[in-house]
């Protein structure tokens, strides 16, 4: 096996990104010292880059700089992780990056319709997406879907957010960065663990399939394996369709699209996306009972709220569609032990309306996380506002749960 070595001084780097507050960090990584001026012992990445240097696939420039937020090429870091990898490669009398280019192909790193295999493609800088897509291949994960790598990535622990919750995907890769994901890639193939992001996990699976139920709350969606395996499914998560997160009633004469369900949870005052249903102090429950105003969510932290972004598509008879501009929708599942404490004493133990003033006026439900039983399927409901004939749902996730 030939081990392959790359050497950054004098190659051209193009751009500089300077990174967010919260940096990708290997688990456990000890303060270290390293050799360069411009990465000091408190560097977030500096236990990673004095790693990557002493097994021979990143160096630093000859005037003692590592550039940790120098951007990384495609070409360069498709390099990195074919020498870190200690994958063999033959010399070519292509361009310099030729021969891991085809290792990396070889090894099913790299898929000719990523993007064009050509010199210019290889000299752009490599994106975050594009680099969580090269990483999570590296462990063995494999989809069809462009838009689920940055979820297997965040999931598997190989990447992180670059602030609470943020992914960017189109956000440019720099060094540090590169090698932490690097050593992480080679941490996870020791059959280790990784630390994991859990906000970038959610924001990732929101960008994947317009949801983050799964991640937010996974035990409340659960349901027996054979219910996603009958279904020709590889996970629970992928029970959810986002094709059917948009309904056009039966006449299409109405449309509404749900652009997003992201889930809320009450007990984490860090979650990234609270400010979806800010002030929380000003939002209520509802019980079914006009006359009680007084049943506040900000009492109910041990919960979760179910945030239904989204609205009308269109509305081309409004004589048979409710004009309001809400999109109308059901949350089945999550039933009462005890109906007369949730109507007669306030009792949150089922799914409830969330609101601010008027009963309509927030596309939200609250759940609380424990006290209520499951009498039918885990439902989840997009609806038209009419009735009878004119009445119709889409049903982006149905599972059996444990009933």
């Amino acid at each position: 096996m030939k081990k392959q070595f790359i050497k950054i001084a004098g190659i051209t780097l193009t751009a500089a990104l300077m990174l967010g507050t919260m940096s990708i960090t290997i688990p456990n990584a000890q303060a270290a010292k390293t050799p360069f001026s411009d990465v000091q012992s408190t560097h977030w990445g500096a236990g990673a880059i004095t790693n990557g240097v002493s097994k021979g696939y990143v160096d630093g420039y000859t005037n003692g700089t590592f550039k940790p937020d120098a951007s990384v090429t495609r070409a360069e870091f498709m390099k990195m992780v074919v020498s870190a990898m200690e994958l063999e490669t033959t010399p070519s009398s292509g361009k310099w990056y030729t021969e891991y280019v085809d290792t990396a192909s070889k090894a099913g790193l790299f898929a000719t319709d990523d993007f064009n295999d050509n010199e210019a493609a290889w000299a752009k800088v490599m994106t975050r997406e594009e680099m969580a897509r090269v990483a999570a291949r590296a462990i063995g994960e494999t989809t069809k879907e462009d838009d689920k790598w940055m979820y297997l990535a965040t999931k598997a622990g190989l990447i992180k957010g670059v602030g609470i919750g943020q992914i960017a995907p189109k956000g440019l890769t720099t060094r540090a960065q590169a090698i932490v994901v690097i050593e992480r890639i080679l941490t996870k193939n020791t059959g280790a663990s990784l630390d994991v992001d859990r906000y970038a996990v959610g924001s990732a699976e929101i960008a994947w399939h317009g949801t983050n139920i799964f991640t937010v709350m996974p035990e409340m969606w659960v349901t027996p394996e054979s219910d996603w395996k009958q279904a020709g499914k590889s996970s629970v998560e992928e029970m959810w369709n986002e094709k059917l997160m948009t309904i056009t009633s039966k006449d299409g004469l109405y449309q509404a699209k749900l652009d997003a369900l992201i889930a809320i949870d009450l007990a984490d005052p860090s979650d990234p996306n609270l400010g979806l249903i800010a002030p929380i102090n000003t939002l209520k429950w509802y019980n079914n009972r006009p006359s009680i105003t007084n049943l506040m969510i900000k009492d109910q932290k041990n919960s979760y709220v179910l945030y239904f972004k989204g609205g009308p598509v269109f509305n081309k008879d409004t004589k048979k569609y409710n004009p309001n501009t809400k999109i109308q929708f059901r949350v089945d599942g999550f039933n009462s032990p005890d109906r007369e404490a949730f109507f007669q004493k306030g009792v949150l133990n089922t799914v409830a309306r969330v609101y601010r003033n008027s009963r309509t006026d927030t596309t939200a439900v609250i759940i609380p996380k424990t006290g209520t039983i499951q009498l039918t399927d885990l439902v989840i409901r997009l609806q038209t506002p009419a009735a009878g004939s004119n009445f119709s749902e889409s049903i982006p996730l149905r599972l059996k749960g444990i009933q």
